[in-house]
């Protein structure tokens, strides 16, 4: 059993309880070559998706993929999200969620290589990505980046 094999089971749970409580649930995902997101709302190689079911059509989460189709400047776009890059899930309204440690990224295409949006669609203040850096120290200097940003996302008991 891989040791993200409880992301999905929880990511569902609290979508599913976002929901019921009528709150807004997003994900935060960390871009890679695999996800399938509109590029011009991506920030810092990550995006804040809202996965309300209003927000989104024919939403699927099963224990690798999170897929639906979504509403970006007027236009639609299917959107592709593996499980190992998901990063995080919360209420927008309490930020109540919870954090994930970002899998360990390969050296791969470079992030141009991900879906491209329209050329006239602007982001739109909702869609920006949270601030994170990558906690996985075992990774080479060479296939990440050293930031030192904080996630915004917390814990709430």
């Amino acid at each position: 059993m891989s040791e993200d094999s409880a992301k999905p089971y929880l990511v569902r749970a609290l979508h599913e309880w976002c929901v019921e409580q009528g709150y807004t649930p997003h994900i935060a995902v960390r871009v890679n070559a695999q996800t399938r997101v509109p590029a011009a709302y991506v920030k810092d190689g990550e995006i804040v998706l809202n996965v309300h079911p209003e927000a989104t059509h024919m939403l699927t989460m099963d224990n690798e993929w999170i897929l639906f189709n979504a509403r970006f400047n007027g236009m639609s776009q299917e959107i592709a999200v593996p499980f190992s890059a998901v990063i995080g899930i919360f209420s927008k309204e309490t930020g109540y969620g919870m954090g994930f440690q970002p899998a360990p990224e390969p050296v791969v295409a470079p992030l141009t290589a991900v879906a491209t949006a329209p050329e006239n669609s602007a982001p739109s203040g909702d869609s920006t990505a949270p601030d994170s850096a990558p906690s996985d120290k075992s990774t080479s200097p060479a296939a990440a980046p050293a930031k030192s940003k904080v996630s915004h996302l917390k814990v709430v008991k």
